[in-house]
């Protein structure tokens, strides 16, 4: 700003000429520097007045689709799985399926040493015969000594024989005939031991129980299996990998908003990029706790048509619990955000009730607090109930830190 007068203005004026004009043109300049110096103050003052109040970062209110959700993580398994093991103790001779091999039922898998368990068997089926012989040797004494009886009844009419000689015929009679019935109860403990050997000897040959693919083999071929009280699992066999079911516990505050049927998705590790379609197909009553925290266990399924999943794989799963379509929404970071102390407000538009929340919203250079209704969140936004916002309006997410 030029502060000297114009020298075009002070000729005209004849303030030149004289002592008197002089005076007048410095009280001029006099005048014009003071006047310089407040529109300077005042410019400045107002600057830091205006750098002394906070800058908000905004976002606007919107209409979308809201997912209320629930996130569980679990692992991958088979819809149904068998362990098949030994039933006898011996030597395996032959292996011959490894992993992932695809069985058919009844396909041998295994064949463990059968020379024991056929000595065994030869050892049954040889009792086998000597109990037979038994109840016919039994049998023959028991015609005979019913016949002797007779005779003695016959001389006893007549008076050949004593009395005693009767006792003692019949005594013999009854003990054939308890004879035979022994040998016929030996010979059903000699046919079970026999029946028992067979079968443990059919047990040396390990047939796949189901259709499937083996996931697992535990064993080698020469390698001696003992079965004992618990049986030694030599395979596991799935039925079907195209169908997998995804096991998720549930942590117990979210039980509530999970029902069977359900959708949900669900991710895993080896393809951070893809998610997968899910559906709730039971949740389960029995409670699990691990470090005092209480879970229950939901199943969902999982199509695996493409060969993609694995059994054992970690996921995490997001069930949608709720669904509301183009609702109005806020993000969460305005309904926690609050002023700093040097922010001005300006006058709350409403009472506000105990369910209420307050957001603010920037105006004239306050934030100025408006009342809402809150309804469902899914973690990131949450949906308006009531009118006192509309969509495209800003609402105040925080405070832009200064340079």
């Amino acid at each position: 700003m030029n502060a000297l007068p114009d020298p075009e203005v002070v000729a005209v004026l004849g303030l030149n000429k004289s002592k008197s004009g002089r005076r007048l043109i410095k009280w001029l300049l006099g005048l014009l520097l003071l006047a310089s110096l407040a529109v300077g103050i005042n410019s400045l003052m107002r600057k830091r007045a205006s750098d002394a109040l906070p800058r908000y970062r905004t976002e606007k209110v919107e209409r979308k689709d809201l997912r209320v959700t629930v996130s569980a993580t679990g692992t991958l398994q088979t819809l149904k799985s068998v362990d098949v093991g030994a039933e006898v103790t011996g030597r395996l001779l032959r292996v011959l399926v490894d992993y992932n091999d695809k069985v058919k039922q009844g396909q041998l898998l295994a064949e463990i040493d059968p020379e024991q368990l056929h000595a065994a068997e030869e050892q049954a089926r040889a009792q086998v015969l000597s109990a037979q012989s038994s109840i016919r040797t039994a049998e023959a004494t028991f015609i005979e000594s019913n016949l002797a009886l007779k005779r003695v009844q016959e001389q006893s009419k007549s008076g050949l024989v004593s009395a005693k000689e009767l006792e003692s015929a019949a005594a013999t009679a009854a003990r054939a005939e308890a004879s035979v019935q022994a040998a016929k109860a030996s010979a059903v403990v000699a046919r079970a031991t026999l029946k028992a050997a067979s079968s443990k000897l059919e047990k040396t040959k390990i047939y796949a129980p189901i259709d499937g693919i083996v996931l697992s083999r535990a064993v080698q071929s020469g390698q001696t299996v003992t079965a004992g009280f618990t049986t030694p699992v030599l395979f596991t066999l799935a039925e079907d990998l195209s169908k997998l079911v995804l096991h998720v516990n549930v942590d117990e505050a979210d039980v509530g908003r999970v029902r069977e049927s359900f959708e949900a998705t669900f991710t895993v590790d080896a393809y951070p990029q893809r998610t997968f379609a899910s559906r709730v197909l039971s949740f389960r009553n029995e409670p699990k706790t691990s470090q005092n925290v209480v879970t229950y266990e939901a199943l969902l399924s999982v199509d695996n048509s493409d060969g993609a999943l694995r059994p054992g794989m970690t996921a995490t799963a997001t069930i949608t619990s709720e669904l509301h379509d183009h609702v109005l929404v806020v993000p969460n970071a305005a309904l926690r955000f609050t002023p700093p102390v040097e922010a001005k407000f300006g006058p709350p538009q409403a009472q506000r009730r105990s369910e209420d929340k307050q957001v603010y919203v920037p105006r004239a250079g306050t934030a100025s607090p408006v009342i809402v209704k809150p309804g469902a969140s899914d973690g990131r936004a949450t949906e308006l109930l009531g009118e006192t916002l509309k969509a495209g309006d800003e609402v105040i997410v925080d405070v832009i830190e200064k340079s």
